[in-house]
């Protein structure tokens, strides 16, 4: 409708519930509050109160709370008036100053004779203004912090039994006419017939304190970093509020009252924890907070426990006995202070002064659980908001909220890097703290064996999961050149030779002609078996051997222009078929590339064999540059790396030099499963157990196989 688009604009709300309504109606409790804390300081002067006076009738400090609340109040429902935190401390500042302010008009009324009528109503607000405050406001909003809903649904209740025992307290204590000479316009008459119902009531609303007590820890425990660090400042505040009623009354003469003051931290640190919870590292000011204060209650303790032994022993007990006293305790404090601050330390920031306890407890979760539980012992141990392991740039696990600011640690494993664990810091902090860098630096050493584990173990499952399709494209491709090459030709011979049949009487010429021609085409069908079956593996290396294979490979490229010579024992070992097929193509690639590519005149192939087989190809051929890969060198590097051996090729002080290392281990049985013809039966049918893959066998035998048949398809030249 025309004309009310600002009022809906007015009232759009912004991501916290923020609206033009919210935001007047908590600034209006403010403003109310501050004009009643104004009146009472007014209202006293006018009628002649003193400091003493309005300190004793509860003026100053019912003012002072009053307003912290007021102020807590107005900020929290001004930035979240979701939470009813916020609107419940408005409402106790409200109540709390307003029985301060109609205090100075009950004293006036009473001193110039007012009317009794008005009297008496002055005296109803005075009496059950400031009960709403903290038998209902105060412990609702301890229940409901910080997020202003209860720990679980299952705590519902408690707010009802609170809030209805509030009521009827605040009722009870409002309308008592007991010992007032003027009754309230609300009194009840029976009130002492009601007072069982009365101290039922009050024995609720001392519950409902207990149970925001209880709820602070079960929020602590289950809660995040967030959570746990907006707790502690309450946790501060309470302590401080605590230790001052203890410690002010008794010991201050004459201002026993201004120990409630202590009360008005409580709203503040509400604040501090809902709206900058980040304002301090809380858990550092806690932690001395709470040692200083157990270090001097034990002082005084100790010191009293002392000079009442003395003299009790001591008769006439002089100066020295004080003087022996005090130095018994200075010897002491240190060693109090330090064993305090261990127990102190590890509530706040765990483990990590003591670093062989965190390695025990990650060790533990090393044997038992998982990447997850581990990261969770980790943030737990040390109380820090998250931690997460990442492997090859990819998270793999993590525990919980990571916060803005964040470290990472390296874990590294035999001089390579193989993940790295990201720890939140904490809230309020800017970097790791010096004793947690050095606990994380100690972890990192069993961290970095089992990522490197992790890292192991899915690169093998990869590799098998490689090895099985590699080896099922092979099947593939043997199945293709059988069917479209070697069955066509097959076919086009068993016509041709029906055609010679019909042909041999009629025209012998022609059945000749025909018969030779069948004779070329199985020579070529000859042709390309051996070639499907060299591509498979070399048979040269099952009838000579690996050295024998070596050495016509040699012969073979031994001529005028180049002097090939060949330095190896007289007889290797079993070898695993792998070793023997990858160690073949290298070196064959290797002469390849010294005669073709460096035109080289002399090449030394030397072959050694201890717990590996390594061979190196020297030449004095013309490679000086460094070496460009191509598709014979990554051959070369990928035939290594499948059985985890070691390549080094480039150019030498005299030519080129190829090295190669490649471990023997075990003989890997199965050394072309798949792909051998005498492992398996006709193309296309697979073995029953053939996709079977041995934990014991890494499957390097088959990965260097098919390697072999899928980069050899052709006849080597």
């Amino acid at each position: 409708m025309p004309g009310h688009g600002a009022t809906i604009d007015d009232m759009t709300s912004d991501g916290h519930g923020r609206t033009s309504v919210t935001m007047v109606i908590a600034v209006g409790l403010f403003v109310l509050t501050v004009i009643e804390v104004v009146a009472t300081i007014v209202g006293g002067a006018l009628v002649g109160m003193t400091f003493e006076d309005a300190l004793d009738s509860y003026l100053v400090t019912n003012c002072a709370i009053g307003l912290s609340c007021a102020a807590s109040g107005v900020l929290i429902a001004w930035h979240r008036p979701r939470n009813p935190v916020g609107w419940l401390l408005s409402a106790a500042g409200v109540l709390q100053t307003m029985t301060a302010a109609v205090a100075p008009l009950l004293q006036a009324s009473i001193d110039r004779a007012w009317p009794l009528e008005a009297t008496r109503g002055i005296l109803t607000v005075y009496f059950y203004a400031w009960p709403w405050s903290i038998t209902v406001c105060l412990p609702l909003a301890l229940l409901l912090f910080p997020d202003g809903r209860m720990p679980s649904p299952r705590w519902r209740w408690l707010v009802w039994v609170g809030a209805t025992g509030g009521v009827i307290t605040a009722i009870g204590l409002g309308s008592n006419p007991d010992g007032a000479p003027i009754t309230t316009w609300l009194s009840i008459a029976d009130h002492r017939q009601l007072e069982m119902l009365w101290e039922i009531a009050n024995w609720v609303v001392r519950g409902t304190y207990g149970a925001a007590l209880v709820a602070l820890v079960v929020r602590y425990r289950r809660g995040d970093e967030r959570t746990r660090r907006q707790l502690l400042w309450l946790v501060l505040a309470l302590i401080v509020a605590i230790v001052t009623q203890a410690v002010w009354g008794p010991l201050v003469d004459g201002f026993a009252v201004l120990n409630l003051l202590a009360i008005a931290l409580v709203p503040i640190s509400m604040t501090i924890a809902v709206l900058r919870y980040q304002l301090l590292d809380i858990r550092l000011v806690l932690s001395r907070t709470v040692l200083y204060l157990v270090l001097s209650t034990a002082v005084v303790l100790v010191y009293l426990a002392l000079v009442g032994t003395t003299g009790l022993v001591v008769t006439d007990p002089a100066g020295g006995t004080t003087a022996l006293i005090v130095l018994v305790i200075a010897v002491g404090f240190n060693p109090v202070r330090v064993r305090l601050q261990r127990i102190v330390d590890r509530a706040l920031y765990g483990d990590r002064s003591d670093p062989v306890r965190v390695v025990s407890r990650i060790g533990e979760q090393l044997v038992g659980g998982d990447q997850q539980d581990v990261l969770r012992a980790v943030a737990q141990t040390l109380r820090l908001p998250s931690a997460a392991l990442v492997i090859n740039g990819t998270e793999r696990a993590s525990f919980g909220v990571e916060p803005e600011n964040t470290e990472t640690i390296t874990l590294a494993y035999q001089g390579a890097t193989v993940g790295e664990i990201v720890i939140g810091v904490r809230s309020g902090d800017r970097e790791l703290d010096r004793a947690d860098r050095a606990a994380l630096q100690l972890l990192a050493a069993p961290l970095s064996v089992a990522a490197y584990a992790t890292r192991l173990s899915e690169d093998l499952q990869r590799s098998r999961e490689e090895i099985i399709s590699s080896r099922e494209e092979e099947r593939r491709r043997l199945r293709r050149d059988l069917h479209d090459g070697l069955g066509t030709a097959l076919t086009g011979i068993a016509f041709q030779a029906d055609a010679a049949r019909n042909l041999v009487r009629t025209d012998p010429d022609r059945a000749e002609a025909l018969l030779a021609a069948l004779r070329h085409e199985a020579a070529e069908s000859i042709g390309d078996v051996r070639r499907l079956v060299y591509a498979l593996r070399p048979p040269s290396l099952d009838e000579l051997g690996l050295l024998g294979a070596l050495r016509r490979q040699v012969d073979h490229l031994d001529s005028g222009s180049t002097a090939v010579t060949m330095d190896a024992p007289a007889a290797l070992p079993e070898l695993p078929a792998a070793v023997e097929v990858a160690a073949y193509r290298i070196v064959s690639e290797a002469l390849t590339n010294a005669v073709r590519h460096a035109h080289a005149r002399t090449i030394e192939v030397t072959v050694t064999v201890a717990d590996a087989v390594e061979i190196a190809v020297i030449d004095d051929g013309d490679s000086t540059e460094p070496w460009q890969p191509g598709v014979g060198m990554v051959a070369m590097r990928e035939r290594t790396a499948e059985l985890g051996g070691s390549l080094r090729a480039g150019p030498g002080s005299a030519g080129g030099t190829v090295i190669v290392r490649l471990p023997i281990g075990q003989p890997l049985r199965g050394s072309i499963s798949g792909v051998d013809p005498s492992a398996e039966g006709p193309a296309g049918q697979e073995d029953p157990d053939s996709s079977a893959v041995d934990p014991t066998d890494l499957g390097m035998a088959p990965l260097a196989s098919v390697q072999v048949s899928s980069a050899h398809s052709e006849p080597a030249p």
